[in-house]
């Protein structure tokens, strides 16, 4: 659905975000984009979204290249969704219920559709039970599970979650981790993922580009990339514990400590 192809994105200030860029979402249905604060990864997701335009190369969307007239964004929109790593910044309404509509609303859907979508989306990120509850008594993990069902009611082919898991407790990234996984394995959606939080992309994703100071340095499946720490030293990103356990203890390759732990009776 979206491709990047030779994309260089310079700021007003002559910084170079992105340099010469070629990203494919299409190589996997969890994609990971990793590295260093400073790598490139907000202003990839921003280009992606088409927030901002491409100082050169294009934006590939639908298999034609992505056109800035209101029909097309409009049309992106509803394609194509991103939760952002602050909630705040994508809560706009006291009311629970209210703000998930409000991009529905936005769209001009019929109320009956607007009760059903939102309704769904609740359910599928555990918040029926927020559905009236005022936004200011939310809890941090709450507004994170409130932005989610925001971007499910729209029922996006493609979603991006900007480090979705930052600042949680272990209860709540698992439950991210659970809403994340079922919308890829139930709903049949392709995710995008960022994150510094390289135990949870090793899990969560199958594909990954690593990117730093704006240059694609690797792209591949998942372990095969964190299997070179060369490429993670380059972009100063941390070994995950699972692939730690395989080099360093001679453990078999897993996936997620339920693997490890099944694998070795534990």
């Amino acid at each position: 659905m979206l491709k990047m192809e030779n994309v260089t994105y310079i700021y007003e200030d002559k910084t170079i975000a992105l340099n010469n860029v070629n990203i494919d979402l299409s190589k996997g249905k969890k994609i990971g984009i990793v590295g260093s604060n400073g790598a490139g990864k907000s202003t990839l997701f921003m280009n992606f979204l088409g927030l901002l335009k491409p100082t050169k190369g294009k934006i590939i969307y639908m298999g034609e290249d992505l056109k800035y007239d209101k029909k097309t964004l409009r049309d992106l929109r509803k394609n194509v969704g991103i939760v952002f790593q602050d909630p705040d910044k994508q809560i706009f309404f006291s009311n629970v219920y209210d703000d998930i509509a409000f991009a529905l609303r936005n769209l001009k859907y019929n109320e009956n559709e607007i009760k059903e979508r939102v309704s769904m989306a609740m359910s599928k990120t555990n918040i029926t039970d927020l559905k009236n509850k005022p936004v200011h008594f939310l809890s941090y993990g709450q507004k994170k599970n409130v932005s989610i069902a925001g971007t499910v009611a729209m029922d996006n082919k493609l979603m991006f979650f900007d480090e979705p898991t930052a600042g949680l407790d272990y209860s709540s990234r698992e439950n991210i981790k659970n809403i994340l996984n079922n919308l890829v394995e139930d709903e049949n959606k392709s995710i995008v993922v960022s994150s510094h939080d390289m135990n949870f992309i090793y899990e969560m994703c199958d594909y990954i580009y690593v990117l730093n100071k704006g240059f694609v340095i690797a792209e591949g499946e998942v372990q095969n990339i964190f299997l070179k720490k060369e490429i993670l030293d380059e972009a100063s990103l941390e070994e995950p514990f699972l692939i730690k356990a395989h080099k360093y203890l001679g453990v078999k390759i897993c996936k997620n400590e339920k693997e490890l732990f099944e694998n070795y009776n534990l």
